[in-house]
């Protein structure tokens, strides 16, 4: 069984959509093509080496043809939306660079030269999007960059758009959020390497475009590929109504801790009545818990500075932009938009919140949820990159964990002891499947997926399951409006049937782990040891790490714990490392070992040279390819 096509009853739900949803209104049609300058064609940015980091014409053909039944129809507009790319007037003297990249890259002229708000993903897209500016508006320096927030599609390009010698000698001051540079180095390192693969799924990196491919992501059609670079700020931003001057443009800035990231900040430029939204307010309901992982987002947090900035600014302001999307013109367009942007989230939240006093769970708040009708009917308030169901489960996992209070679910059995549990208990393979034809054939995927799930988890070589599943998968994502959902189920459906993906696009770049501090390098160490390998071992070891200046470090192994600190520890070390920074993070890195240091002259060892070959030996690394769909 290999379904390309929609079932009768998905088609039927997408037809349906088509009748119900406003398609009649076009007013983002209308804000997406507005200020149109030109674009790169074609449409290819290249690495260095000649391969394709991005293609904004891969889905100019499939886009042009009537909706296929395998696309959501609400999906399909936004994807016709977000695909557009080029070099767009936002107001006087603001453009940006849409559709070369998942985000958007804003440029401001000012008095001398152009500040660069949020330099794409990769050094390549970056660049090429500057070169399309610079070809209609003239050959500027960049005097000044902006990271409007902590996640990589807003810094990765910088070394597109400015070199270091430009920032260390002062020319080109870098503004970021105040914690900029801890959250965007932990969050791509911490837990990266689970990220990325989890990525893979979420951006659908592997996917054929087409119509029963990736269509994109919501926020952005998916990822570049290119390289990731990092150049720290150089002026953080810590507080609401502080106001800068750069290259003669004035700017009042807002910070929002712990809405869309953990660092962000939005601002005005009250000379040319524009603000700036970073990624707080777009054009699709956002995620409190993004499917790649990461900390759960505050919506109740994120809903008061919503208010705050149109409190702050929108007197101020005829047009809005962000980081994602077009914009918003008008004064009370925007005024519109962000106050249903902020009643978004803050429904969310309290719903959720109402519905868990009451004894529901999350799952069962999920189902039970849908927005009012004037959210429901505002395009910018849809699904495409969250969603209210993994949303609402989001808030319920913020306020009362993963637990939800049944004893039933303290103790679960894990995936592959549960599924030949269930495989035994329903009968066995063959009247498993059964059961989970039955489901597929009468439409209920849901059910098709989890029932397959189980014999795929107690026998991955069942071929039969493998394949009823990916179908199941399939048909969710040809009805889903969401587009990581779609993402997700079609890389599911293709890891089953054609083996794993691994991960494409790898964040955890040398410009990041460059700037990780002393302890995060050494919390990366400690996130590897094995513990129950390493339970009966002890080593004890003081390194002094050179850069420019000299610092000390000690770490401890013991109980399959490393713990570590600055400065030398009270108990005597068993030996004392000397070693280059770059070189320790190529150590824990694994891309380099002890013995070539040495050879290099970039590790010396003072004291048993065994107590680093213990301390190294316990080591994990993290696995970029593990399974998902499979045990």
């Amino acid at each position: 069984m290999t379904d390309t096509v929609a079932s009768a009853g998905v088609a039927a739900a997408n037809a349906d959509l088509q009748d119900r949803l406003p398609f009649s209104d076009t007013a983002d049609t209308r804000d997406a093509e507005r200020g149109f300058i030109d674009t790169i064609r074609p449409g290819q940015v290249h690495a260095d080496d000649g391969r394709v980091v991005w293609d904004a014409d891969a889905w100019a053909d499939v886009l042009r043809s009537p909706r296929p039944d395998t696309v959501n129809p609400s999906l399909w507009r936004q994807a016709q939306l977000v695909a557009r790319h080029g070099l767009y007037e936002v107001t006087g003297g603001i453009y940006q660079v849409r559709g070369l990249d998942l985000s958007n890259m804003t440029v401001v002229e000012g008095r001398e030269g152009i500040i660069v708000i949020d330099p794409l993903l990769c050094s390549e897209t970056a660049s090429a999007a500057l070169a399309l500016y610079r070809r209609h508006r003239g050959d500027r320096p960049v005097t000044a960059v902006i990271y409007t927030h902590s996640h990589v599609d807003h810094f990765g390009g910088v070394r597109g758009v400015i070199s270091d010698d430009a920032v260390t000698s002062g020319r080109v001051p870098i503004l970021a959020p105040e914690g900029f540079l801890h959250h965007a180095v932990a969050e791509n390192v911490y837990a990266g390497t689970a990220m990325a693969r989890r990525a893979a799924y979420m951006y659908g990196a592997a996917l054929p475009v087409g119509a029963t491919g990736q269509l994109g992501a919501g926020l952005g059609m998916t990822v570049s590929t290119g390289t990731v670079t990092l150049i720290p700020p150089t002026q953080d931003v810590g507080a609401t109504g502080h106001e800068a001057v750069l290259d003669g443009v004035r700017l009042v800035f807002q910070v929002t801790p712990g809405t869309e990231a953990p660092a962000e900040m939005n601002f005005l430029f009250p000379d040319h009545g524009a603000l700036c939204m970073a990624e707080n307010a777009t054009h699709t309901l956002h995620n409190l818990l993004t499917l790649r992982g990461a900390q759960v987002r505050d919506p109740h947090a994120w809903a008061a500075y919503l208010h705050e900035a149109i409190e702050m600014f929108a007197d101020s302001a005829d047009v809005v932009f962000a980081s994602h999307h077009w914009p918003t013109w008008g004064r009370d367009e925007l005024v519109t938009y962000l106050s249903e942007q902020r009643d978004l989230y803050a429904y969310q939240h309290d719903q959720t919140l109402r519905l868990l006093n009451q004894g529901y769970v999350g799952t069962e708040i999920a189902e039970m949820l849908e927005p009012p009708p004037g959210l429901a009917n505002a395009w910018h308030a849809h699904g495409y990159y969250g969603s209210l169901s993994h949303n609402v489960k989001a808030v319920y996992q913020r306020y009362m964990g993963w637990f939800d209070g049944n004893p039933a679910h303290l103790w679960q059995h894990p995936p592959q002891q549960a599924g030949r549990r269930y495989v035994d208990a329903i009968g066995g393979p063959d009247a498993l499947l059964t059961v989970a034809r039955g489901a597929y054939d009468e439409g209920d995927f849901r059910w098709a997926a989890e029932l397959t799930g189980h014999l795929v988890f107690a026998d991955p070589g069942h071929t039969a399951a493998r394949e009823l599943q990916a179908a199941a998968f399939e048909q969710l994502g040809f009805g889903a409006e969401n587009g990581p959902w779609r993402n997700f189920y079609l890389t599911g459906a293709l890891e089953l049937r054609h083996g794993n993906i691994g991960t494409p696009t790898v964040t955890a770049a040398p410009d990041i782990l460059a700037q990780l501090s002393l302890a995060q390098i050494f919390d990366s160490m400690a996130i590897q040891v094995d513990g129950p390998r390493a339970a009966a071992i002890q080593a004890g070891i003081d390194w002094t790490v050179t850069a420019e200046d000299e610092q000390h470090h000690w770490t401890r192994l013991s109980n399959g714990v490393l713990v570590h600190g600055t400065g030398t520890a009270r108990d005597s070390a068993e030996a004392r490392i000397s070693i280059g920074r770059s070189a320790l993070i190529a150590l824990v890195t694994g891309r380099s070992t002890p013995e070539e240091l040495e050879r290099s002259g970039d590790l010396v060892t003072d004291g048993p040279t065994d107590v680093l070959a213990r301390l190294l030996g316990v080591l994990d690394p993290p696995d970029p390819g593990f399974a998902i769909v499979t045990p």
